[in-house]
Order: structure tokens, then sequence, then C-alpha cells
């Protein structure tokens, strides 16, 4: 029993534990859905990263709504393989974390761009919008697009202006005679 124990304890804590095919199928299928409804994915090399830093990573992606994953590569391309992603394939090389935007577009962007800021062993590699493959130097434009609710705002406020502006104008002339008889009532009370 204290063998096998062991046994287990170093299997499960060595970095290398080997997926069996069962398990390697249920990675593919897990990213492959995730693939399927994201709108926005960015694929970075992580080498050289503590397992605190991955831990802070995951944590603030978490907070934004993003998918974040490790997965070999041979893995990462049958399951984007028929989906908006598979324009990544030949990208693919090296020790790659895999973000998804699951909700808004720039969700991914902006995880790997504000924590490469912190830490610059985080190298972005290859960035995907809605399948097709953005230059890797445009991931700050990207990361600064608007989530959902701030662009839906911003719709409200430029629609709001022109009514506002409307209504001014309608209202206008009946202020200005209301200044000018109050102005004459005060001449009338002047004099």
């Amino acid at each position: 029993y204290v063998d096998n124990y062991t046994e287990w304890v170093y299997t499960s804590w060595s970095i290398e534990v080997a997926l069996n095919i069962s398990e390697k199928k249920d990675v593919v299928k897990e990213v492959s859905e995730i693939a399927s409804s994201a709108q926005a994915a960015v694929a970075a090399e992580y080498r050289g990263l503590t397992v605190q830093e991955l831990s802070e990573l995951r944590r603030n992606a978490r907070n934004l709504g993003v998918y974040v994953k490790v997965i070999k590569n041979s893995l990462a391309k049958i399951a984007i393989k028929d989906t908006n992603f598979e324009c990544m394939d030949p990208s693919l090389e090296g020790p790659l974390i895999f973000a998804f935007s699951k909700e808004d577009l720039g969700s991914a962007a902006k995880l790997v761009n504000d924590f490469k800021k912190e830490n610059k062993l985080l190298k972005p590699v290859v960035v995907a919008v809605n399948g097709e493959l953005v230059d890797v130097d445009k991931l700050s434009q990207i990361a600064a697009l608007p989530t959902k609710d701030q662009a839906i705002s911003m719709l409200m406020s430029v629609m709001k202006q022109p009514v506002e502006k409307f209504v001014r104008t309608l209202v206008a002339p009946n202020t200005k005679l209301v200044q000018t008889i109050s102005a004459y009532k005060v001449k009338l009370e002047q004099s």
C-alpha cells in the first residue's frame, strides 16, 4: 500500500502526466465546443512562466469570462478543426496556452495584452477573430474594443443626443418669450 501510494503521488505530481485516449478525446471535445461558440481566440507562448503566474492568468481569465486551456498542439489542431479558428492551425508551434473569448470579442485579447505587460515571458503567437487571422501587433487594438455593455451604452448615448437637441430646439422659442416678457415686466416695475 505504501509503495502504491508513493507511486500515485509521484505520477500525479510529476510534470508530464500522459493522458489516455479517452481523456484526450474529452479534452478535444471540450475545447472544440468552446471554440465553436467563441468569438475570438489568442494563442500565446507561456514558456518560463511560473505556476503562480499561470494561476494568476487563469484567475484573470475567469473574471473576464475567457476560457483558458493549456493543450498539446496536436490535440488543439484536432479541436479547432471545422471551427472559425481552423485558420490558426499552421501557426501552432511550441508550448501554447489558448484563450477563447466566450462573450465579448476583445476579452481574450485584453487578458493576454494586460498580462504580458507585467510578464514579458507571455508572448502572443496567433490571434484570430471570427475566422480570420489578425496580426499579433494589433492585439492591443482588439483589447481596447468595448464590451457588449459598454458598446450598448455608447450607442444609447449617441442615440440620445439628437433627441435632446430636438427638444431644446422646440423649447427655445418659448424660453425666449418667457425671458422677454420677464424683462419687460422688470422694466415696467422700474419705471
